[in-house]
């Protein structure tokens, strides 16, 4: 008979059921694959690559330039698969019985799942009505609960909210215990907390290649933290646990990371016309949001999620989840993508089914 780790057949798990949609808008990707001149840089790159050795310099080099460009060193950096595991590694570093970790609900939904798989005590503060964080009533729980670690998604998946710098750091003044900043969709809105890394030595930032820059595929995220926090994760980390093809690609991403711009600026003006036009169709609610993906509510969420799944459209719903119940998530595509999605949804509001 298998005797499997205790709690472990009672672990939720992430769903990643998916289909050939005609747009994809489900999953937070960037509708972009990569710029052409990057492209052509990665190809070249990649075919000097010793694939009979184990990956060691490439990582170190982008440690380096990572920490150079926020004014840190490269002990102040670490690489990860995806800002994802890094998350997990900071729940298992900092977890464990007896500990707590702090986090925002609604928010990003693996962080119950790292609670679970890292053994600790989930303490959950509640968003306003509108998705607003509470930052005093945040400061308080983490501060009452003698927590071990304080989680904040910003801006924050799935709501899109943003807390301002200044919010930030009223939080990183007002608690003591480790405070990490998950900042996935940073480029999307406003200046980084990686600037405050050097007042408050207890706080850390992760982020990820997989949004803004299109690199889902290579899984690469990276943590800005105090040396004696990096020193600390990375021993929950396997040697080479990063490989050399995504590692490669990301360096060479991050060199050239200026021809993302026009993309950029390209999303987030598309994001203000999709909240603009949808925020006309009676009966749905949009939620403001400083990401590439909006959060929408109606009371046909069910029936308009199979009706755009019909026409071959993938959006995210989150069924009865608590906070979420009537809400789906919608990605930014294309401009064409955007405005098939805002007829289609326009189309089946007004019919009154």
């Amino acid at each position: 008979m298998l005797h499997f780790r205790d709690g472990l057949r009672d672990m939720p798990s992430y769903d990643l059921t998916e289909r050939d949609w005609k747009i994809k808008v489900n999953a937070n990707e960037s509708p972009f694959n990569l710029p052409p001149l990057v492209e052509e840089r990665v190809m070249a790159r990649l075919s000097g690559v010793a694939f009979h050795r184990y990956p060691t310099e490439e990582g170190e080099a982008l440690r380096e330039a990572i920490g150079r460009n926020c004014g840190l060193n490269r002990e102040n950096v670490w690489l990860g698969n995806g800002s994802s595991e890094i998350i997990e590694k900071l729940f298992y570093a900092f977890g464990g019985a007896g500990h707590t970790i702090v986090y925002p609900e609604p928010s990003f939904s693996m962080y119950k799942i790292y609670l679970r798989a890292a053994g600790a005590e989930g303490v959950s503060v509640e968003l306003f009505e509108d998705y607003r964080l509470d930052v005093k009533s945040f400061i308080r729980k983490v501060n009452d609960s003698r927590a071990a670690l304080a989680v904040l998604c910003n801006p924050n998946n799935p709501t899109g909210g943003y807390l301002s710098l200044s919010e930030v750091e009223e939080i990183a003044q007002g608690v003591s215990c480790a405070f990490l900043i998950d900042e996935a969709y940073i480029e999307f809105a406003g200046p980084s907390a990686s600037q405050l890394l050097s007042r408050y030595p207890h706080l850390m930032v992760a982020r990820t290649f997989s949004k803004a820059y299109g690199l889902a595929a290579c899984r690469v995220g990276y943590l800005l933290a105090a040396k004696e926090v990096v020193d600390m994760v990375q021993k929950a980390y396997m040697p080479y646990h990063l490989n050399v093809l995504s590692t490669v690609t990301a360096d060479i991403v991050f060199q050239m990371r200026q021809e993302y711009e026009p993309r950029l600026h390209m999303v987030m003006a598309e994001r203000q016309r999709m909240f603009d036009r949808l925020s006309e169709i009676e009966g749905l609610t949009v939620f403001p949001s400083a990401t590439n993906f909006l959060l929408l509510r109606t009371e046909k969420a069910a029936s308009l999620e199979a009706a755009l799944a019909a026409s071959g459209i993938g959006v995210r719903s989150f069924g009865g989840a608590a906070r979420l119940k009537n809400c789906l998530r919608v990605s930014l595509g294309t401009r064409e993508e955007n405005d098939t999605v805002w007829q289609a949804i326009q189309a089946f509001m007004t019919r009154g089914e």
